[in-house]
């Protein structure tokens, strides 16, 4: 199999609303950005996979590294770095954001709990916020100011996805709400786990929700001008991330026990109309 055509079903393979944007780039930039989006789920599928103690983990990231530094001196030997590797001077990818992503995958084996939002923002720069800036590199930017942009779409990105997957990530024993506003807010680690929906449940969602809605507005609004075409893909992404983030709010946080989604036809829609609006 071809670099690029492993990275592709990688990337197709996930559902992900990021892979409904790459289509619509030029094609080096779509290579680029789904073999970085492949490195991404390669690294995470190692932390989320339930058959691996934590030491095999840890081993197979480490691999990841050593993989990074031989992509680095021009001896790329997986297919995702085989892939990325022609793109990394073209678009300025820079190894050390690749690295932090992998350092963020492996504060899942290290850390459940966080005890406030700047404790769980750390965590969110590795692991969203890093992959914002090099995504921003790769679709085309101008302006430093467009990196703070991708930083802060990144953090809401990744604030989105915990509100979605408090249930599923509580299963595996993971917590990503900040454990002073759960005390804050009267909802217990038990009350996640039974699956009760308190209207203090309710409450404290609608405070995270408010929050990512607001990082969302933060971030649009440190986008220049002059690289709001370029960066499209990520205004789509937004799109269909912060309508995601609105539909969970509309059905008030079902999210102990469903997994809100929305369609792939709603999430063509979203996608598009983001990009004939810019």
């Amino acid at each position: 199999m071809l670099p690029d055509e492993y990275c592709q079903q990688k990337a197709a393979a996930s559902g992900s609303s990021f892979y409904v944007s790459f289509r619509f780039l030029p094609a080096d930039r779509r290579k680029a950005i789904t073999a970085l989006y492949a490195f991404c789920r390669e690294v995470d599928d190692i932390v989320d996979d339930q058959t691996m103690d934590a030491a095999q983990a840890r081993f197979k990231l480490d691999g990841w590294r050593k993989e990074i530094a031989e992509m680095e001196a021009g001896r790329p030997d997986h297919l995702i770095t085989q892939a990325l590797f022609p793109h990394l001077e073209a678009f300025n990818l820079d190894v050390n954001l690749l690295l932090a992503i992998i350092d963020g995958m492996e504060m899942d084996l290290d850390k459940v709990r966080y005890e406030s939002f700047d404790d769980l923002k750390k965590y969110c720069w590795h692991v969203a916020s890093a992959v914002g800036i090099l995504a921003a590199r790769i679709f085309g930017l101008t302006n430093p100011q467009t990196g703070e942009y991708a930083e802060k779409l990144g953090l809401a990105f990744q604030l989105t996805n915990i509100i979605r997957d408090v249930g599923e990530d509580i299963k595996i024993g993971r917590i990503y709400l900040p454990a002073d506003e759960l005390k804050e807010f009267g909802v217990t680690e038990d009350d996640l786990e039974k699956a009760r929906y308190t209207p203090e449940f309710s409450e404290l969602m609608d405070f995270q929700a408010k929050r990512a809605l607001s990082l969302y507005d933060e971030a649009f609004a440190l986008l220049p001008e002059e690289d709001r075409q370029s960066q499209r893909p990520g205004l789509m992404m937004a799109s269909i991330y912060r309508e995601l983030l609105l539909q969970i709010r509309k059905k008030d946080f079902p999210v102990l026990t469903e997994h809100v989604s929305l369609t792939k036809t709603k999430k063509l829609w979203l996608a598009w109309k983001a990009y004939v609006d810019e």
